[in-house]
């Protein structure tokens, strides 16, 4: 029996379960680690049928995605936008709970 790459068991997993995808990828904004935002959405590109369509939808250059998703890559937050649109998610700015902003 062959084991599946990892990224690919990923992809599985948000695929079937986006509610855990949003999940972790908030996780991963609230920590700030750039490394691992660029390690899930990459999973979450090929959950979405990969790179070339994700790319087609967010009307990105498909090389534009691969270098920024890449493990150096630096996203500008207007691709990150576009890409996470493609996804069917968007960016949000949410109050932390002990720093509530109040009028």
């Amino acid at each position: 029996m062959k084991d599946r790459a990892h990224d690919d068991a990923m992809a599985d997993i948000f695929r079937n379960d986006p509610a855990y995808a949003i999940e972790l990828l908030n996780s991963i904004l609230e920590d700030g680690d750039q490394g691992e935002l660029l390690i899930a959405l990459r999973q979450m590109t090929k959950a979405f049928g990969g790179a070339s369509k994700v790319a087609e939808k967010a009307q990105v250059n498909g090389t534009h995605i691969y270098r920024t998703l890449s493990k150096n890559g630096n996203p500008e937050i207007g691709n990150l936008s576009a890409i996470l649109k493609a996804m069917g998610l968007r960016l949000a700015v949410q109050p932390l709970q002990q720093h509530a902003v109040h009028a």
